[in-house]
């Protein structure tokens, strides 16, 4: 969990002086029933000589960071105050839902990824309390210690300055170091972008990437678990090409059939109707014939477990609905045919539900001798095409000839060793498509296939390093107790001139009361809503 990296100030009396170099290399030790730390004064000489010998040009940076600093203090508190109050939505959804989201994303995280999680925050911490102890060399101050905490349950680190030269000081030398932690980490997120755009360039040597998307793990729970394996490549959903993990995920969010899209084809708690995506097949004559109709049990109808109930599409894009009259006897409803979803998907496609539609492209391009059926699924249901290959496994090796020969996915994503197309029907959530784990790059060479989980750590460890430092800045942004944000604001007040000192302590306590309490709101529903979600 994310704790306030924040700054130290002392007022009344001045502190000691600082440790002498014999005691440099000591650490100290504080233990209490709600907080211990251990202050460490090793790095005061090696981080107050770096700042100082270069404090012409880290004075320039820092007075970037007091701007945006101050933007962002301002946007993000707000932000978090209409949320609160709820006085302004859009599309149902909050706009500072993204804090939540942030937090979400930095830890809604496999058992297998919390090394990657707690490295992520270790070094968010340390990039942001650096950013304070070098601001603060280069205005002269010296560094006292640096504290590593945990207060309750909340892990965090600060560094302990030097508080009668602090207060010597302009306040805008003042607010340079206060802003210091919330730049840095800004900066930090800014270089796990950039190295996220060059990875494809570092990787290419040995991998390949923008040809599908590689399985690097399926969990037994997962609904997909039986039809994919390790090092599987998926090339398509529904037809259209996938290249990054964002693509799955928002392919199969929009895969599912709304609820009240269609009219009920069964009775009792599970009725049908047909779907609204369009997804047909051009079926050959001879198989409505052989196929079997549905059956009228109970005064219900419906098809064999290993069967999928098929409509007619028409050219007008609605699917057909008649149906017999149950309580006549017969056994038939007129239109509708039971199929196996494994040979169906080898036809060729028709209606105008699929991704790489254009207009009326695939309507009605069915022979005369063929109809269009598409599969009438259970509200809330999907039908998902997933087209995949399996260039390394033996018998796929054994048809390309040698193990050092490089593949290429696009020509193996036909029925075969190397490759085939299958069907997912079902309730398909967003937490079983997450539980996939994909990657965008996969070995050139099957000799390499040991390596193929390196472009996975690296892309998971950059994503998780963004969304921390971009956490922890946000948090820091605010002004809360103990946190960055509440000096930044006490500072910035001093400019203000028109108000009197009782006025700014009052507007100060004010903010601090508010923000925290909205803060804490915010923590305990993002906490319910992991509970909920790993419950």
């Amino acid at each position: 969990m994310i704790g306030g990296g924040g700054r130290s100030r002392r007022r009344g009396r001045a502190p000691a002086a600082l440790p002498s170099s014999a005691a440099a290399n000591q650490t100290e030790h504080s233990l209490s029933c709600w907080y211990c730390d251990c202050k460490i004064y090793a790095f005061n000489d090696m981080i107050f000589n770096l700042g100082w010998k270069h404090a012409r040009y880290t004075r320039a940076w820092f007075s970037i960071g007091v701007y945006f600093s101050l933007v962002a203090l301002v946007g993000i508190s707000l932000l978090l105050l209409w949320d609160s109050i709820g006085a302004f939505h859009i599309r149902g959804g909050s706009v500072s839902a993204w804090l939540p989201n942030l937090l979400a994303s930095s830890f809604s995280v496999s058992i297998t990824d919390t090394p990657i999680v707690i490295a992520s925050t270790i070094l968010s911490i340390a990039f942001h309390e650096f950013g304070h102890a070098i601001a603060a060399a280069s205005e002269g101050v010296q560094m006292e210690y640096v504290a590593i905490f945990i207060a309750v349950v909340f892990p965090g680190a600060l560094v302990a300055l030097n508080y009668d030269l602090l207060e010597n000081l302009s306040l805008f030398s003042m607010l340079r170091i206060y802003c210091a932690g919330i730049w840095h980490n800004v900066m930090l997120c800014a270089a796990c972008v950039l190295m996220t755009l060059l990875l494809p360039v570092v990787l290419y040597p040995l991998y390949t990437s923008g040809d599908g998307l590689t399985v690097m793990g399926v969990p037994q729970t997962s609904p997909l678990s039986g039809s994919l394996s390790v090092h599987d490549v998926i090339l398509s959903v529904d037809g259209l090409n996938i290249r990054r993990t964002d693509d799955w995920m928002k392919m199969l969010d929009e895969g599912s059939v709304e609820k009240a899209s269609s009219r009920d084809f069964l009775g009792g708690s599970q009725s049908y109707g047909a779907t609204s995506s369009g997804k047909g097949y051009c079926v050959p004559n001879s198989w409505l014939d052989a196929s079997k109709n549905l059956w009228q049990l109970n005064d219900k109808l419906s098809c064999p477990d290993e069967l999928i109930v098929f409509g007619k599409f028409t050219c007008n894009g609605s699917t057909t609905h008649s149906e017999t009259d149950v309580g006549s006897g017969k056994k038939e409803a007129d239109g509708k045919y039971c199929l196996i979803a494994k040979d169906v998907v080898k036809l060729k496609k028709c209606g105008n539900g699929w991704r790489d539609t254009k207009d009326d492209e695939r309507k009605c391009t069915c022979l005369e001798d063929e109809y269009c059926l598409v599969p009438v699924l259970s509200p809330g249901f999907s039908w998902i095409e997933i087209s995949y290959t399996r260039p390394y496994s033996l018998e796929c090796l054994k048809q390309e000839g040698n193990l050092s020969s490089p593949h290429d996915t696009n020509n193996n994503n036909g029925p075969g060793p190397c490759g085939g197309t299958f069907v997912y029907v079902g309730d398909l959530s967003s937490s079983a498509a997450r539980s996939v784990k994909l990657c965008p790059y996969r070995p050139r060479w099957a000799l390499f296939l040991f390596t193929a989980d390196v472009p996975y750590v690296l892309e998971n460890c950059l994503s998780c390093l963004l969304h921390v430092s971009a956490a922890l800045a946000a948090v820091n942004c605010l002004p809360v107790f103990f946190l960055d944000g509440d000096t930044i604001l006490e500072t910035t007040l001093r400019y203000v001139a028109w108000f009197s000192r009782r006025q700014k302590q009052a507007i100060i306590k004010v903010c601090r009361l508010l923000w925290t309490s909205l803060s804490i709101i915010m923590f305990s529903r993002f906490l319910y809503s992991m509970t909920l979600y790993y419950g």
